[in-house]
């Protein structure tokens, strides 16, 4: 318990590093009857593949699936389309990370309320 203790203290971002997410089933335990919430965006992602929600005021919707270990997904917005982007995501505590390209990308940190 001592090492432990002090690998928290020293070394604090290992002793809670985000863990992967591999699967469709985990992912939706993580999201269901939850709100995604980050930097001016709030976004419901549900189990028949929809995405709804508000990006920076406008209405944001959108499709998504499960692809060899990646969220896949598309969003529509009044003042931009994103197309079809394959992301890693990663969970510590209520944040989800979503690293676009695979995990090679732009990384967003989303708060599950």
């Amino acid at each position: 318990m001592r090492a432990f203790l002090i690998a928290l203290i020293l070394f604090p971002s290992t002793a809670l590093a985000f863990e992967p997410v591999t699967d469709r089933a985990t992912f939706l335990s993580l999201v269901q009857g939850k709100r995604l919430t980050g930097d001016g965006v709030g976004l419901v992602v549900t189990s028949d593949g929809a995405i709804a929600g508000r990006g920076f005021g406008f209405r944001v919707t959108g499709r998504w699936d499960w692809e060899g270990g990646y969220f896949c997904r598309t969003l529509n917005s009044a003042i931009r389309d994103f197309p079809r982007n394959c992301q890693t995501v990663a969970v510590q505590g209520d944040v989800l990370r979503f690293q676009a390209d695979r995990g090679t990308g732009d990384v967003a940190d989303l708060t599950l309320r």
